[in-house]
């Protein structure tokens, strides 16, 4: 399958931005098996993870400390899709946003590595 982020942009600090990241060949009973997951870039830093999400049976939620109580990760698995809001932002979540996909449970998550699939990225960017 193919991950495809949007959303990212220019905003400033204490501003909100909804990412969204669609995918494209799965089908629904593949898709919503998959552990979907937020991770972030920023210049000369390591990718780390921000947010995941796993919703076969139930849905669970995991968050880096950075995230918790300023962003929500959601999902749609009839429209193949997980959202990240984010609201309060701060300068230093000035990243590149990725989507990624493991299947299965988020047992890897906030292992980068762990994750096979991963979209090209949208850029986020907070200025004061």
């Amino acid at each position: 399958g193919q991950l495809l982020e949007s959303g990212g942009g220019s905003v400033q600090a204490g501003g909100s931005l909804r990412l969204s990241c669609s995918a494209a060949g799965y089908t629904y009973n593949t898709y919503n098996r998959n552990c979907m997951g937020w991770f972030r870039q920023a210049p000369a830093k390591e990718r780390e993870g921000v947010a995941a999400i796993y919703s076969a049976g139930g849905s669970i939620t995991y968050y880096a400390d950075s995230a918790k109580g300023r962003f929500t990760i959601s999902r749609d698995n009839a429209k193949n899709t997980v959202w990240l809001q984010m609201n309060s932002l701060k300068l230093e979540d000035t990243a590149m946003y990725y989507c990624a996909a493991n299947p299965g449970p988020c047992g890897s998550w906030p292992r980068a590595s762990g994750f096979p699939y991963w979209g090209q990225g949208t850029q986020v960017t907070v200025s004061s």
